[in-house]
């Protein structure tokens, strides 16, 4: 069957659940905040309880959400609140660890090397390569225009 890129355009539209952007958008809104509240919750308590400065709290409240990311990746229950909140679970730390986390243990069955090793960061990946890129050229370009900083 030969479809014309309009002819599949109009079988995906027909096929897609219709959608309410201002829902989604509330709900990515709710839940990205929630997440962020919670990393805040988490670095005053650090800071509270163990007693960590401002920069090791932060730095445990990373290593708790990742955590907490892939454990709820793990359970399955991640892609659950991903279909409620949208791209509100995309906040860059708990949606990098999701994005680690969910091909890893899609692909374990296919074994150690070629399942979990090749295929972890088939998402991840390109946020890795682009990040390091974006990052050492903006290094390049910040050095360029103020050497002495």
């Amino acid at each position: 069957m030969n479809l014309s890129q309009e002819q599949y355009a109009r079988m995906v539209q027909q096929a897609s659940p219709p959608s309410s952007l201002v829902k989604d958008c509330f709900f990515a809104f709710l839940v990205g905040g929630l997440i962020c509240t919670i990393g805040q919750a988490l670095t005053d308590s650090y800071q509270a309880f163990l007693g960590l400065s401002l920069q090791d709290a932060r730095c445990f409240t990373s290593i708790t959400l990742v955590a907490l990311s892939a454990i709820l990746t793990a359970l399955s229950l991640y892609d659950n609140i991903a279909r409620f909140a949208g791209a509100g679970t995309l906040v860059p730390i708990t949606g990098f660890a999701n994005a680690v986390v969910a091909p890893a243990i899609e692909f374990k069955s296919e074994g150690m090397v070629m399942g979990l090793g090749a295929k972890m960061f088939i998402i991840a990946g390109p946020v890795i390569v682009y990040g390091t890129a974006c990052s050492i050229l903006y290094g390049l370009v910040l050095y360029a225009l103020l050497p002495n900083v």
